[in-house]
């Protein structure tokens, strides 16, 4: 493990969520306050360490970020195990979010999908499913953005590395930005 050269890759996913990002990281927290004082939901989903990501971005808005609050309506769903594990066995694991999109949502919410390299093939299908349904995306990925960034309607890419640790600190840290500037829009 050298060190050195972790920190050098961790201040630079560092330095472009801060500095490059932020832009994007913005216009994501205004869409998603837009899309909650409209009524709607947002939805998360992701595989392995990104659907933990998912998980936390939800827990986020349903309970609480810095603030006490209301509930905002936040869903991962990568957390029924009865409704993954069906899908997966009567179709494919690929349709486990393409599905619950399909059912879940509607016109307005957003789904949001975490995958270090853009190519999750069931995060595809879901964002395939929400463009058909009028459902905004956000893709949360690394590297060159792989196939999600041309489904996104908007896209926050740690493209400065291509080691999943990093990318999913930068997707953290971008979460994090996101839930506070949530609440300081919705509560004033």
């Amino acid at each position: 493990m050298d060190l050195k050269k972790i920190q050098a890759e961790a201040r630079a996913v560092s330095d472009q969520v801060f500095d490059e990002l932020a832009p994007q990281v913005e216009r994501v927290a205004q869409e998603m306050v837009a899309c909650l004082k409209a009524g709607n939901k947002i939805m998360a989903c992701g595989n392995g360490g990104s659907s933990s990501d998912a998980q936390h971005f939800a827990g986020e808005l349903v309970n609480r970020f810095l603030m006490n609050r209301r509930p905002y309506a936040g869903l991962a769903l990568n957390t029924d195990a009865a409704v993954l594990t069906s899908i997966g066995n009567d179709f494919s694991f690929n349709e486990v979010y393409e599905k619950q999109v399909q059912g879940l949502g509607r016109s307005g919410d957003i789904l949001v999908g975490f995958s270090t390299s853009g190519n999750s093939g069931n995060i595809l299908l879901a964002f395939e499913a929400a463009k058909e349904m009028g459902i905004k995306t956000v893709a949360f990925t690394g590297g060159t953005g792989g196939k999600m960034l041309g489904l996104a309607d908007l896209a926050l890419v740690v493209s400065c590395s291509t080691h999943t640790p990093r990318i999913q600190e930068g997707h953290e840290t971008m979460m994090h930005l996101i839930c506070e500037r949530i609440e300081e829009l919705m509560e004033g």
